[in-house]
């Protein structure tokens, strides 16, 4: 069974930088999409950053310029994303969960599988 661990949450004051990552050990393939999402009290969950195998990057319109992802696969031993979130604001507080897509072809046909983290608890406060 696929298990994402995520570390790195934590409390910080406005201005600082945390470091968010996740981990997928023991498994044989690689994922397509790795990211992350994030989701505030009374609010849905939001996109944060995703980094693709095609090595494209989104990010939602709000961590633009302040948020970096990136992703380490080797030899598909372990998938690895990290998310660096500098000049942090008070609106960042949420918990931030870790998301793993496989995308394969079987017979033909597209088969979709996605993971999710248990969430890490990100508050931004002076």
């Amino acid at each position: 069974q696929v298990q994402l661990e995520e570390s790195g949450g934590g409390l910080v004051q406005p201005g600082g930088s945390l470091r968010l990552s996740c981990g997928a050990s023991g498994i044989d393939f690689m994922f397509n999409v790795m990211g992350w999402y994030r989701q505030a009290p009374g609010k849905e969950r939001e996109l944060v950053a995703v980094s693709r195998s095609s090595r494209t990057k989104t990010y939602a319109e709000s961590v633009k310029g302040r948020f970096s992802i990136s992703t380490i696969s080797r030899d598909n031993d372990k998938n690895m994303v990290h998310l660096q979130m500098n000049s942090l604001k008070t609106e960042d507080t949420a918990v931030y969960y870790c998301n793993a897509v496989r995308a394969v072809v079987v017979d033909g046909r597209a088969q979709r599988t996605e993971y999710w983290g248990q969430g890490t608890q990100v508050t931004v406060s002076s």
